[in-house]
């Protein structure tokens, strides 16, 4: 009678075994190191059993990506991102599964809150220079997550290439978009830079920029406009960005103005006297009368971020040949 029991019992328990599959406990980040590629494999068929290559978004593609590479020890499991999902895996309601535990795409269900989703990919990728200071930085501040910016089941995530990061970020930065298809702007729709040659989109400084300043980042390319020279032009050691819009303008050198009137936003002598744009109403060769009319400041003052003139007279700091 005690072997009929235990044998009905058995069979009982094969059944709900195959009716509700029990996740594996294998999806936290800590599990991550000891688990082996033939129980990442038997943990995500549980996901995979629906969620196939008929699904709408593609799924599968992740086995494309370094998240599938399973000989990996590092790999995560399809859990490790979207949560252990014991209720999406049993429960149904109204012929409609529960939600994972952490929704990374607005559709059937309500997306989860940014910084879970975020503390999801944290749970792996955090420490290094690079993603350090993420929970200041003005991304996070701004409610931005990491898979707002990141495909993780693309076999070519955008926001990685170069040539095709910045269409990613311009889907936010609509201004910066504009600024880089104008007539003078770094070469970015060109496809040999990218948004992170100058941002560190990680980072918590104002500007997410690589460096810690404007002219630091500058600097990393433009060496020779670093100096220290013997005459140093003072807007340029205090910041690039006072005379150059680093996205793009319509004047020439990434200006935010046409020279002569850039110059004049500072400079206002009775040499070079600002005025209105237009001739003189009479013949003159008088400085005074011509002002700058039809002149170019950088025709004289070629040296303008720095001169290492060593000629003892009054106009060797004027930043002249």
């Amino acid at each position: 009678m005690g072997i009929c029991v235990l044998l009905a019992s058995l069979v009982g328990a094969a059944d709900l075994a195959a009716a509700e599959p029990v996740l594996p406990d294998l999806g936290s980040a800590s599990a991550l190191s000891s688990r082996t590629a033939e129980q990442a494999a038997r943990s995500d068929a549980v996901c995979t059993r629906c969620h196939d290559e008929d699904e709408a978004v593609p799924v599968l593609s992740i086995n494309q990506t370094r998240h599938g590479m399973k000989a990996d020890t590092r790999t995560p499991t399809c859990q490790a991102c979207h949560g252990e999902s014991q209720q999406h895996l049993k429960s149904t309601s109204g012929g409609k599964r529960a939600a994972t535990d952490v929704v990374f795409k607005k559709g059937a269900y309500a997306l989860t809150d940014e910084h879970s989703r975020s503390e999801q990919c944290f749970s792996c990728h955090k420490g290094g220079a690079n993603h350090n200071n993420w929970p200041t930085s003005q991304h996070q501040l701004s409610g931005v997550a990491c898979n707002d910016c990141h495909k993780v089941h693309t076999p070519r995530d955008k926001v990685l290439t170069k040539q095709t990061q910045p269409e990613v970020c311009f889907s936010c930065h609509k201004e910066q978009r504009s600024q880089v298809n104008k007539f003078s702007h770094h070469p970015i729709v060109e496809g040999k830079m990218s948004c992170t040659s100058c941002h560190n989109v990680h980072d918590d400084n104002p500007k997410l920029l690589t460096k810690s300043s404007t002219n630091d980042t500058c600097f990393t390319c433009h060496m020779e406009k670093r100096g220290p020279f013997v005459h140093n032009h003072q807007p340029v050691t205090e910041d690039c960005g006072i005379c150059h819009q680093p996205h793009g303008t319509n004047s020439a050198s990434l200006l935010k103005e046409r020279v002569p009137f850039l110059c004049q936003d500072c400079h206002s002598h009775t040499s070079h006297p600002g005025q209105a744009a237009g001739l003189p109403t009479a013949p003159s060769r008088s400085t005074s009368a011509m002002g700058s009319v039809a002149r170019g400041c950088l025709n004289c003052h070629t040296n303008i971020h720095g001169g290492n003139s060593t000629v003892n007279n009054a106009t060797a700091g004027r930043f002249r040949r």
